[in-house]
């Protein structure tokens, strides 16, 4: 057992400063650990003055054989789910690899992005266009209760997202509890078929001769190039005005993000992170811009990385911004690598600072207000031109755009 008295000093080492990016939803960057001065182990030994009578006690009473390694991880697990915020976590090196894969825009699984909400839910932020979850019908607001009939709650998010992934051809079971208006949630049991998710993330097409039409459904590593693309194709065909879809768009890679503002804002703050400290970092955009006029469509599944985007065009009143409050994540996280083999973890996710949009707003927990409110029926799930006769929040975004093109 003298293993476990060495825990928790490494465990106390995360706790120090790190060279590192950040992340908005799930974006990877990594950082490389220094020690601690043995001053500050022994400062930290200290406050946990239980651990030598715990281990003892262990030793001497417990009744079967200890697997050390689950004992160690179990206890790094439970240091990260005593802060009460299920974004910040400890990664084994299963989940760590899972994490990465997630970000290069390839992986098996069903195709969801999910959160925490507040009454400890995991709930979806969206299903991806094109996956298993969205030709199922998997909607914004659902809440996962169980994964093969294994109960899960949001501070074990990370556990659920790891068994919804797994082997192309494979077959995962979720049950979904549905907020029903002024009835009991339906709960139903959904049957996914796993499969290897390579997300095109953005899509493009002309409406009424002379609107470019853009949709983005994520933002990951691929997302910039090919938005740059899609944009200037629609140009090239004549688009005078581009209506830009963030619609139950969960967010994503931050610098790619910046990337894109950067393309469509004129020189400026685009987004402002504060940490505990109170340190600011500005990420800022240069002077050359496209210069279209500009609608954005927005709704409760627009997240993080997407509503930094739409609250910039807004602050800039460089867009309309059309359709329902977004979803209101406005943390940022960073990722910290505790090997030598940053490809391979265990790591460390942890919160570290809030973002605000250009002029200040705060996002998190309140989201981006459009300008033009237009809330859909629930029962609504089949969004874009090719169901225009239901999606009222594109008939009047293509009204806007037309009335400010002429």
């Amino acid at each position: 057992m003298d293993k476990f008295k060495k825990i928790w000093i490494v465990i106390l080492l995360i706790t120090i400063p790190f060279i590192g990016g950040m992340i908005v939803g799930d974006r990877m960057d990594r950082a490389v650990s220094t020690n601690l001065p043995a001053n500050q182990e022994k400062e930290s030994q200290r406050e946990l003055p239980r651990m030598d009578e715990l281990n003892k006690l262990i030793e001497e009473n417990y009744l079967f054989d200890v697997d050390e390694k689950k004992v160690e991880e179990s206890v790094y697990k439970g240091l990260f789910e005593g802060l009460g915020d299920p974004y910040s976590v400890y990664l084994n090196e299963e989940e760590y690899q899972s994490l990465m894969e997630s970000t290069s825009g390839k992986y098996a699984g069903v195709g969801i992005v999910v959160s925490v909400s507040e009454d400890n839910f995991i709930t979806v932020v969206s299903p991806i266009e094109g996956t298993p979850a969205a030709e199922a019908g998997i909607r914004t607001g659902d809440k996962i209760v169980q994964v093969d009939e294994t109960s899960y709650t949001g501070k074990q998010m990370d556990d659920a997202v790891d068994k919804m992934r797994g082997e192309p051809n494979t077959d995962v079971i979720l049950t979904i509890s549905r907020p029903v208006k002024d009835k009991a949630d339906e709960v139903f049991d959904v049957t996914l078929t796993r499969r290897i998710i390579q997300t095109h993330t953005v899509k493009s097409q002309i409406l009424n001769g002379n609107i470019g039409y853009i949709t983005i459904n994520q933002f990951d590593e691929n997302t910039y190039k090919e938005f740059s693309s899609e944009y200037e194709k629609v140009k090239s065909e004549g688009a005078t005005g581009i209506i830009l879809d963030l619609r139950n768009n969960p967010g994503g890679v931050l610098p790619i993000t910046v990337q894109i503002a950067d393309m469509l804002l004129p020189e400026g703050p685009i987004v402002k992170t504060v940490d505990k400290k109170g340190n600011e970092q500005i990420e800022s955009s240069e002077a050359s811009m496209e210069d279209q006029p500009m609608t954005v469509l927005v709704n409760q599944g627009s997240a993080s990385a997407s509503e930094i985007l739409a609250g910039a065009l807004k602050d800039y009143g460089r867009a309309v911004i059309i359709g329902e409050t977004s979803f209101g994540k406005g943390i940022v996280q960073r990722i910290f690598p505790l090997s030598e083999n940053v490809e391979t973890g265990p790591g460390v996710k942890l919160t570290i600072s809030e973002y605000y949009t250009p002029k200040g707003t705060k996002i998190h927990g309140v989201g981006v207000e459009p300008d033009i409110k237009i809330e859909l029926d629930k029962e609504i799930t089949e969004l874009g031109p090719d169901h225009l006769d239901q999606d009222e929040q594109l008939q009047e975004a293509i009204t806007n755009i037309t009335e400010r093109i002429r």
